[in-house]
């Protein structure tokens, strides 16, 4: 944990504990299920670190056996074909993907493993929070944690205080709202 300006423990509150409920990635999500399959437009607006901007077209099986899903992005003209997350461990899951960029005219394919833990694996959760307002309508929260417990110690002849007390950190964020409708049929 930082130490504030004196050396010793930070001299304010907001240097604990900080929650940012400032969204930087706000997506409106339309999906159609037809014949088996989930169609979807997604409009993904980003605030943070520079404005941006990107359509998708998404294909995908609604079956839960079927672990792919086919995109088109048509403003940067990449078509990718991506497996869903198969999980490794109960924490750890594995995404592969192929995909084409028809600016670039290349192929190439991609692997990401992640976890809803990050950063070093013990001071960071990442999650996703749906809710679901009525028949069709859901809104997803994207939201992170970093923190460092409290901590108490002491020590006995060796020079060191006998009560020392960390008070711990928090910083909190909501990352990313999505709003997503669907049309069943």
């Amino acid at each position: 944990m930082d130490d504030g300006p004196t050396g010793g423990e930070p001299t304010s509150w907001e240097e604990l504990y900080n929650i940012n409920l400032v969204p930087s990635q706000l997506f409106v999500k339309f999906r159609k299920e037809i014949e088996g399959f989930r169609v979807g437009v997604n409009l993904e607006f980003y605030n943070a670190p520079a404005n941006d901007y990107h359509a998708k077209l998404v294909l995908k099986p609604l079956a839960h056996d079927k672990k792919w899903k086919f995109m088109y992005e048509p403003l940067a003209q990449d078509v990718r074909l991506i497996s869903k997350k198969i999980p490794i461990t109960k924490f750890l899951n594995l995404q592969v993907g192929i995909g084409h960029s028809f600016q670039l005219h290349a192929t190439g394919w991609k692997w990401k493993l992640t976890t809803c833990l990050g950063g070093d694996g013990v001071s960071r959760i990442r999650n996703k929070t749906t809710l679901g307002l009525c028949p069709g309508l859901d809104f997803r929260f994207g939201w992170r944690a970093d923190y460092v417990f409290p901590e108490i110690t002491g020590a006995m002849g060796t020079g060191e205080p006998l009560f020392n007390m960390n008070s711990g950190k928090l910083q909190a964020s909501l990352d990313r709202i999505e709003t997503i409708f669907t049309h069943s049929t």
